[in-house]
């Protein structure tokens, strides 16, 4: 593991608190995605907290982006709708510290590098630490062009999570594990994002190869949404990933509270299955 990521590792912020509580209950974790700003910053924290009340684990804040390429049309839709409500990167942040003084689950700050840099890389992670964020994804950041980026959020104590694909070499594989601190995100199939009916044959054999490289827990996400899927993964993963299945539920709302309601509602479903998933493969042993 290179120095900078052997630093980093002796930070632990609250997403590694919650993954060590996670791994002594025996529980897979549950990171739940939300776009903030759809449909406005306001129902976003609603949202936010009554997801965390249901069972999520860790918080992703989508920062809205004019080409989110990464994306599937559900979340790309989502992104519309917070840009057309005025929703910044200072907006998201500020929702951060509105949100750091009503809970203390952990927050992961999703976004594509351009928001950033238009901020400025220090004053973004300065302004995300001091509002109360642990981790920063950005989307389209290979670990290669990752080293100031790395740097600075480590300088502040926050997380820096990057994604794995599928088609990652073991030599790539080692490369993004080392820049990873907080957990290693695997992308369980190639694409955009959005919710899927199966889990691909070969992502069992991904997990397994990963886990070579890393001492970190691996949440695996992209196309998760049923509960059989979730069940599956117990005995895979230290967490899954959820979020178009999530954006889909505020879409169709026709109220914020009804947004809420239905988030939470999907939350504490995906969860039990998650505690299913333990249960079944504990019962292997």
């Amino acid at each position: 593991m290179s120095e900078l990521a052997t630093e980093a590792n002796t930070v632990q912020t609250r997403i590694g608190r919650r993954f060590e509580q996670l791994a002594r209950s025996g529980e897979l974790g549950l990171v739940a995605y939300i776009t903030a700003g759809d449909p406005s910053l306001g129902a976003t924290e609603k949202i936010v907290l009554a997801a965390v009340e249901a069972g999520a684990d860790v918080i992703e804040l989508g920062v809205p982006f004019s080409d989110p390429v990464a994306d599937g049309p559900t979340i790309q839709r989502a992104s519309e709708r917070a840009l057309r409500g005025g929703t910044t990167l200072a907006g998201v942040i500020d929702l951060v510290k509105a949100l750091r003084k009503k809970t203390d689950v952990a927050i992961v700050l999703f976004s594509y590098f351009n928001p950033i840099l238009q901020m400025g890389l220090e004053a973004f992670a300065s302004r995300a630490a001091e509002a109360g964020a642990d981790g920063v994804l950005v989307t389209d950041m290979t670990p290669e062009e990752a080293g100031e980026h790395r740097t600075i959020m480590r300088t502040h104590k926050l997380d820096t999570i990057f994604l794995a694909a599928p088609t990652s070499t073991d030599q790539r594989l080692k490369l993004i594990a080392d820049a990873s601190t907080g957990f290693l995100y695997i992308i369980s199939r190639t694409g955009v994002t959005g919710a899927k009916e199966s889990l691909p044959e070969e992502l069992p054999a991904m997990v397994r190869r990963a886990r070579k490289f890393t001492s970190l827990p691996i949440a695996v996400g992209f196309g998760i949404s049923l509960p059989t899927q979730v069940t599956v993964l117990g005995g895979i993963a230290d967490a899954v990933a959820v979020g178009s299945a999530l954006v889909a539920e505020i879409e169709t709302a026709t109220s914020e509270v009804l947004a809420a309601t239905a988030v939470a509602q999907r939350i504490r479903l995906l969860k039990n299955a998650a505690q299913r998933g333990i249960s079944r493969r504990d019962a292997s042993l």
